[in-house]
């Protein structure tokens, strides 16, 4: 019988493989993205120092408020658009995305897409 090896599994090597390439510096720290089955998680984080300079989640209450789910592609770009707009507050422009393994669409783009128009660019 042939075992197929599972989801979770396959996420966190292809995440290994992205993490061996890309480092968050001070000047361009990295904006890690998990995603959960009830939430949806971002992070800029400076890898040098090992400190996370913002953070936005569903689980907070400000934004998870206005969201009758907070596992959909709404609940993804509000995470975004909080993210972007708190990193842009501290000063923080340029980032390197790091998708955490998952597949670029759905709730990670719209993170992604929702990030640049408030004012992030990678």
């Amino acid at each position: 019988m042939i075992k197929k090896p599972s989801r979770s599994k396959i996420r966190v090597k292809k995440h290994k493989k992205i993490r061996n390439k890309i480092q968050g510096t001070s000047e361009r720290p990295r904006l890690a993205v998990f995603r959960s089955d009830k939430h949806m998680y971002a992070q800029v984080i400076d890898d040098l120092t090992g400190h996370t300079l913002v953070a936005a989640s569903t689980i907070e209450k400000a934004i998870g408020e206005g969201l009758d789910k907070t596992n959909n592609v709404a609940a993804a770009a509000l995470v975004g658009e909080t993210i972007g707009k708190r990193a842009v507050e501290k000063g923080i422009t340029e980032v390197i995305f790091d998708r955490g393994g998952y597949i670029y669409q759905g709730k990670v783009k719209a993170l992604a897409d929702s990030a640049r128009e408030a004012g992030l660019k990678f």
